[in-house]
């Protein structure tokens, strides 16, 4: 079945954007995908003759509003082109790659002037930041860790030097913290690796483990006790998990997750495994896909109720989930359960604000789909 998919990429200034678009671009068309480039509004309106110096207060923050709208719509007319492509008929994929998101604005704004662009044009983060995009991939500046190969003379409106690139790159990583499926692409490696990481993050999104080129895992652990305030930026979420009934009998769950009650809605199926391997297909759907979906839960399992908690430290991204009232009677009482995602060979600098008790990454008494299970409501 068709589907269309929309990929940010982003990160600091000297990441590797422009490679990373042209290489994506090459991966979805060799699979047949229809691509769809969408430009960086920033880029073209400042190569336009735009200058910031030449702006006052008022006209920087209409500037600002005025980018933001631009670039949703960009991305709104090619999102358009490819779900009319399929609703016509088309049997082939779409995939809008975007060069930027969002939320790359709130990092080039004060936090007083992106409140208002948000209040005056009826937007909420949750909506711009977790609601647009099926997948955000960070490049992380050269300027950070690979400090000799940033340079300033391949983008005609770049001007930063190096600590002012880091800067940025944490901002713009902090404003994209909390989006269902970050990825971090950091330069701990060559930038071939980057790129096969990049490609790696994709292909777990989209479900081609077959072809991820350089592997990594998810790690668990779990947590015996959580200070009241973490000493990091954190986002937390509102969770719900509820399994499904499903006739070949496919494990599969929905999820609603949102701030504020602004929730977005996920469908995912777990492919059987094959080789070893087990793969997981998720997609974005309707708040009334949701309801429907809904009404299926499989009867001998219980709603999983969490607050997720996620954080950066590092450069690794932590998601702290703390099961919530009322709790499946697996986990009566309580658990909180820390993941984060690990290169083979690699090993996370745990948190130290936090009590680990023991890895669990391959303890089935920790699955959620073990832990949502009633099993009186089996036997009954």
């Amino acid at each position: 079945m068709a589907e269309v998919l929309k990929i940010v990429l982003t990160g600091g200034p000297c990441a590797g954007k422009t490679t990373v678009l042209s290489v994506l671009s090459e991966f979805f068309e060799r699979r047949g995908w229809k691509v769809y480039r969408v430009p960086e509004a920033a880029t073209v309106l400042l190569s336009g003759g735009v200058s910031f110096a030449e702006l006052d207060a008022r006209m920087a923050a209409q500037f600002q509003n005025n980018l933001l709208n631009v670039m949703l719509r960009l991305e709104d007319t090619y999102h358009d082109l490819a779900r009319g492509a399929i609703a016509a008929g088309a049997t082939q994929s779409q995939v809008l790659i975007c060069d930027r998101g969002a939320m790359d604005a709130s990092a080039y704004t004060e936090p007083e002037l992106w409140s208002q662009i948000l209040a005056d044009n009826n937007f909420t983060t949750v909506e711009l930041r977790d609601g647009r995009y099926d997948l955000v991939l960070h490049l992380v500046t050269a300027a950070n860790g690979a400090e000799q190969f940033y340079t300033t003379e391949n983008n005609s409106v770049r001007k930063e030097g190096i600590e002012l690139a880091r800067q940025l790159d944490a901002r713009v990583a902090d404003a994209w913290l909390g989006h269902p499926y970050l990825d971090i692409i950091d330069n701990s490696t060559g930038f071939k690796e980057k790129l096969q990481r990049v490609v790696s993050a994709v292909c777990k999104r989209i479900g081609l483990e077959d072809e991820v080129p350089s592997k990594g895992r998810k790690r668990k652990f779990l947590v015996s006790a959580v200070p009241d305030e973490l000493p990091v930026k954190v986002q937390d979420f509102d969770v719900e998990h509820d399994y499904l009934v499903t006739a070949d009998g496919t494990q599969a769950r929905i999820r609603r997750r949102g701030q504020n009650n602004q929730f977005t809605y996920t469908h995912t199926v777990r492919r059987p495994v094959i080789d070893g391997q087990r793969v997981e297909v998720r997609r974005s759907v309707t708040g009334r896909d949701y309801v429907a979906l809904r009404a299926q839960r499989e009867p001998h399992h219980c709603t999983v109720h969490k607050l997720r908690r996620n954080f950066m430290l590092d450069g690794y991204s932590y998601s702290l989930d703390i099961y919530r009232a009322p709790y499946p009677p697996r986990c009566a009482g309580g658990l909180v359960l820390l993941e984060t995602f690990v290169r083979f060979g690699a090993e996370p600098n745990l948190p130290p604000f936090l009590k680990i008790d023991r890895e669990v990454t391959d303890d089935p008494h920790f699955s959620m789909h073990y832990l949502s299970a009633d099993p009186q409501a089996a036997s009954s």
